[in-house]
């Protein structure tokens, strides 16, 4: 049996956490049969070109999961982030996806989602405390 060393490398762009999430991607695929898997990043830029806010996440197995949407304060409440989920969401639905889900801090922005038809389905109370971490989804093409 081979012998195996721990190391601590707190890095989430290093090519060690990129190979390490690129290995249980793999294996998911092969567990499950999906291999279809596409990236989502849309951003929010201003007349120059810099950087306003935006939308990451993946579509895979059916389902667009979104893992940020962000918005500068200056660009919050003009619709822009109704704007990105919308995007999202069409795009995820060209590539047949059926659901939406999504996390967010209680400080955050759970309503947001609420109002455009997510529902929440979990939370994780005093995380942070005094705050809870809220798990939401929707069943796109409604």
């Amino acid at each position: 049996m081979p012998t195996y060393q721990l190391t601590e490398e707190h890095s989430e762009s290093s090519p060690e956490a990129r190979e390490l999430q690129d290995a249980i991607d793999h294996h998911n695929m092969d567990a499950t049969g999906e291999r279809e898997f596409w990236p989502v990043t849309l951003c929010l830029r201003d007349e120059n070109g810099a950087l306003r806010g935006g939308l990451t996440g993946a579509i895979w197995a059916g389902w667009l999961h979104i893992k940020v949407l962000w918005l500068e304060d200056a660009a919050r409440g003009a619709g822009y982030g109704s704007q990105l989920l919308r995007a999202a969401e069409k795009y995820a639905c060209s590539r047949g996806a059926r659901h939406a889900h999504v996390s967010s801090f209680s400080f955050q922005a759970p309503g947001f989602y609420v109002k455009h038809g997510y529902e929440r389905f979990g939370e994780l109370s005093d995380y942070p405390p005094g705050q809870s971490h809220v798990f939401l989804r929707k069943q796109l093409g409604r």
